[in-house]
């Protein structure tokens, strides 16, 4: 029982600092500077996702060729740069480690 209370107030307290800054904050009186880096904080959040998958794909660093992820992702990238469509860099990215499994196992 105590695990589940643990848990659930984790989850309000963790819902409730997220939500103050759409309940109560108004996002135009924040400086600009502030409303600037907010740009910023999805693309930095997805990197440190994504990246540690690719570069350390079995738990340790793998920055070499026999790294098909790594691979892979930086194919994906370079659609992503070139068409500006995710489902294709993500078609991409997975033809591209499809295609490296295949030929190098």
């Amino acid at each position: 029982m105590s695990d589940w209370l643990v848990i659930l107030g984790a989850g309000a307290v963790t819902f409730l600092t997220r939500a103050s800054f759409i309940v109560f904050a108004d996002p135009h009186r924040f400086p600009h500077g502030f409303r600037v880096a907010l740009a910023f904080v999805p693309p930095a959040v997805l990197a440190a996702i994504v990246l540690p998958g690719f570069a350390m794909p079995e738990g340790t660093l793998a920055l070499s060729l026999g790294n098909h992820r790594l691979l892979a992702g930086v194919a994906a990238a370079a659609v992503a740069m070139r068409v500006k469509n995710p489902l294709g860099a993500i078609g991409a990215g997975m033809a591209a480690l499809w295609g490296l499994q295949a030929l190098f196992p």
